[in-house]
């Protein structure tokens, strides 16, 4: 494609367009992309030259089209940031930068890149939306070629379009994007299903095509008797659509009625409402199918009416009106409302059109883990709606499933805090109760706040459980420092280190490790299991001992000689000394350890709290040596003991959880009780202390898991 069409299209929708400036980046982009192709063969400047086009096609300002032809340079070309700034500007930099992926990053997993891609590109899209139109736009284009990949290729960029990026146009109300993304990403993810549902649906199109004319000529006779204007088209629904609603159903396509449909376009919000009169006059409705977007616009600024009718010769036929106004928002969503013409937005409401889009990055901030980002952000974008009111008549749009705590946790946070009942249409339910479209929600508080951590698994809005999670966080966080303060002192008395060390200079040294910058922080991690007060401690006295002495070995005879099994640990002040684990504590590199001289077996390296040192150090202290560990790759062997609710899938769980860590498990048991308890036992392999803290705190951030502790 030229870049005359690109400008000649552009010129229908913004005569005054400044022409030398989309020449300037199409140059640059050009020459950045020089000698480089595309899987397809092509000049790889194709790419952004058509992706400029699809934005063209939405109408949007000249920045977008600009950021849609340099949107690669940064990313496949090497051009830096700071040199698209310099040459367009600080709006087209930011737009750039903002579909910039992060390769240069290194991630522990594929999910973990995506799900950081992703957080990015959703912060970039609350200080500019034009960021996601373009993302979307390149999405477009990458799938109208997807033939070229490889098939394992093929189905991973459609299943990731499924799973997000048709979803964020379906948000963002293009639906003109959100179609097609839909239909070519079914096509390669289930290439079998959609050949098999056209050829089906191309058998019955003349049949199909000659029953929406006859309904149409109806329609047009009827209403312009009664003085309205009005389009009538037949509305095909997408392939995608039509196969989600078979298996939502469960049944097959010639059980699916309502594959017919028509749209009606009139002038004004007035003739809808007289349209649908007619329709409903002329058939009869389908009792549950009437909608009413008008009223009540869904948050991604559709409005439209929805009816089903019964219509000629008995079949199911699906009806939209709405003004011509409506049509436009609802095929260019967001993209209809975004105007830098003059400088300034058309519609003033714009900002309280991204509403749904704050609320994310609300949430999105405390998940850092990359499975629960990804699996909650899925969640917020495909989860249909309910319409509820509150009892002054405003109408919230919440997830189906919700319950009155999303909905007070909506309202405000201290409502949702103090939550301890609901009226629901004047009676009383309780707070799990599933609120539906129309409910009239009152909620009654107490006096004191404080949510219970089973409300967690209750509601259904990411919103309500960051909340949740916060006010823990914060309410505990006291009693959290006191608890781990005190741990701490314990276990400093226990292993003789003197408690001033403990508010030193290099406990925040060891605490930065672990994201940890004050000593509060530190004694929080403590209570709450991020890191021991034994590892901690251990530690500290490592950092704290001097450098020793040539020491004085019992008078027994030792082994001289070093096995490739026990190296990782050396004696301090003697060399090529037999060292074997202690079975009894498995100790791994990072707790403190201690050895023992053996009576004719070497030194055995126990954990500094093995209860077999407390007893020698009563009765055969001079048997004693110190020991410290040495870089080693060998891997050691941990037990731990999981706790949860006993639930299908959990063992599943916590098994991806290694596999994504690539950790192997030698020996695993689970169980269950009658009080539906779970206990998992594992003995993994780990090369330090450090991937176990990690391991742990990865499991118990699953779902239903109470408790993550390590066996002795």
């Amino acid at each position: 494609m030229p870049i005359e069409t690109l400008v000649e299209r552009i010129r229908q929708y913004n005569p005054r367009v400044d022409v030398s400036f989309i020449q300037r980046a199409y140059e640059f982009a050009q020459e950045a992309h020089h000698n480089q192709k595309r899987i397809s063969g092509e000049d790889f400047i194709v790419h952004p030259l058509e992706v400029a086009q699809i934005l063209a096609e939405l109408e949007l300002d000249l920045e977008s089209v600009v950021g849609g032809l340099l949107h690669d340079v940064i990313e496949d070309a090497g051009i830096e940031l700071c040199v698209i700034r310099e040459e367009f500007g600080d709006e087209v930099a930011l737009l750039v930068d903002g579909v910039t992926k992060l390769r240069r990053l290194a991630y522990r997993s594929k999910e973990e890149q995506q799900a950081e891609n992703l957080r990015k590109m959703l912060l970039a899209m609350a200080k500019d939306v034009r960021v996601i139109l373009i993302k979307l736009a390149d999405r477009l284009h990458n799938l109208r070629t997807l033939q070229y990949h490889t098939v394992p290729k093929q189905r991973e960029i459609a299943q990731e379009t499924l799973e997000i990026f048709a979803p964020l146009a379906h948000r963002l109300g293009i639906y003109r994007i959100k179609s097609e993304l839909e239909d070519i990403a079914f096509r390669f993810r289930e290439p079998e299903r959609h050949e098999e549902l056209t050829r089906r649906l191309s058998a019955t199109r003349s049949v199909r095509e000659g029953y929406i004319g006859g309904v149409i000529k109806i329609l047009q006779e009827k209403l312009g008797g009664m003085g309205i204007t009005a389009d009538i088209q037949g509305r095909p629904k997408h392939l995608y659509s039509i196969y989600q609603k078979m298996l939502a159903q469960e049944k097959d396509l010639e059980e699916i009625f309502d594959i017919l449909g028509i749209r009606i376009l009139v002038e004004s919000v007035k003739d809808c409402y007289a349209t649908l009169g007619v329709v409903h006059t002329l058939w009869k409705p389908v009792p549950g199918r009437f909608k009413d977007y008008i009223a009540m616009p869904k948050s991604n600024m559709y409005q439209s009416l929805h009816t089903s009718v019964v219509g000629p010769e008995g079949e199911v036929l699906e009806i939209q009106v709405r003004t011509w106004d409506m049509h436009r928002t609802a095929e260019y969503g967001i993209a209809a409302h975004w105007r830098y013409k003059s400088g300034t937005r058309a519609d003033p409401a714009f900002d309280e059109k991204l509403a749904w889009l704050r609320q994310l990055l609300e949430w999105q901030h405390e998940l850092r883990d990359a499975r629960e980002f990804m699996e909650t952000l899925k969640i917020d974008l495909f989860a249909d709606s309910v319409y509820v009111f509150t009892p002054a008549g405003d109408v919230l749009e919440l997830p189906a499933g919700s319950i009155p705590l999303d909905f007070a946790y909506r309202i405000h946070t201290d409502l949702g805090h103090r939550s301890i009942g609901a009226r629901v249409n004047g009676k009383l339910v309780p707070l799990n109760y599933q609120l539906k479209t129309g409910d009239i929600v009152d909620i009654i508080k107490g006096k004191q706040a404080g949510p219970s951590r089973d409300w967690l698994n209750l509601v259904k809005t990411p919103q309500a459980k960051t909340k949740i999670r916060q006010w823990f966080k914060k309410e505990q966080r006291e009693e959290n420092i006191q608890r781990g303060r005190e741990a701490l002192e314990r276990e400093a008395r226990k292993q003789g280190l003197e408690l001033e060390h403990l508010r030193g200079e290099r406990v925040l040294e060891l605490g930065r490790k672990y994201n940890l910058h004050t000593i509060e922080d530190v004694h929080a991690a403590v209570a709450l299991g991020v890191v021991t007060a034994n590892t901690l401690v251990a530690r500290l006295k490592e950092l704290l001992r001097p450098v020793p002495a040539e020491v004085q070995l019992p008078d027994v005879v030792l082994e001289k000689r070093r096995s490739p099994a026990t190296q990782g640990v050396r004696v301090l002040g003697a060399d090529n000394l037999l060292v074997r684990l202690a079975h009894c504590c498995n100790p791994v590199p990072g707790d403190a350890i201690v050895g023992y001289i053996t009576r004719g077996r070497g030194v055995s390296v126990h954990r500094a709290d093995c209860r077999n040192i407390g007893v020698w150090r009563e009765k055969e202290r001079e048997r004693l040596v110190e020991v410290v560990w040495e870089k080693t790759e060998i891997p050691f062997q941990i037990r731990l003991e999981i706790s949860g609710m006993d639930r299908a899938g959990l063992l599943r769980d916590v098994m991806n959880v290694l596999s994504e860590m690539k950790i192997s498990a030698s020996w695993v048991t689970a169980r269950g009780n009658k009080s539906k308890m779970a206990t998992i036992a594992l003995t993994v392999e780990i090369r330090n202390l450090e991937q176990f803290d990690y391991l742990r705190q990865k499991i118990g951030r699953i779902r239903d898991v109470y408790e993550v502790r390590r066996v002795i």
